[in-house]
């Protein structure tokens, strides 16, 4: 049986932040995907999903400056989980993140 964990998302980037880690670049930012729907009662509904997104810069992911508020973004990447540790002590919790694979830019090639 194959298994595989990929996603593609296209969306507006909600905030962002650009990090050099080594002598590479990392960028973080989230990501909201909307789905439009009518209601049973006819009313369009608009949901809207956000996910956190890692990219780092190379050969799929160029000129990651472009990352910014607002900006339209498509990726393809797969879905991690990783744990934490609130700063407050809390009880260890569980998150999901898209690692990106591919990514372009609304207007960048």
């Amino acid at each position: 049986m194959e298994q595989f964990n990929r996603i593609e998302l296209k969306g507006n980037v909600g905030n962002a932040k650009i990090s050099a880690v080594g002598s590479g670049r990392v960028a973080n930012f989230s990501l909201a995907t909307n789905y439009m729907y009518k209601s049973r009662s006819g009313d369009a509904v608009i949901e809207t999903t956000w996910f956190n997104v890692v990219a780092w810069e190379g050969r799929e992911i160029q000129n990651i400056d472009r990352i910014k508020v607002g900006a339209t973004v498509s990726l393809t990447g797969r879905v991690r989980n990783y744990k934490y540790t609130p700063s407050d002590g809390g009880e260890e919790r569980q998150g999901y993140e898209v690692l990106a694979t591919k990514l372009s830019v609304e207007g960048q090639d």
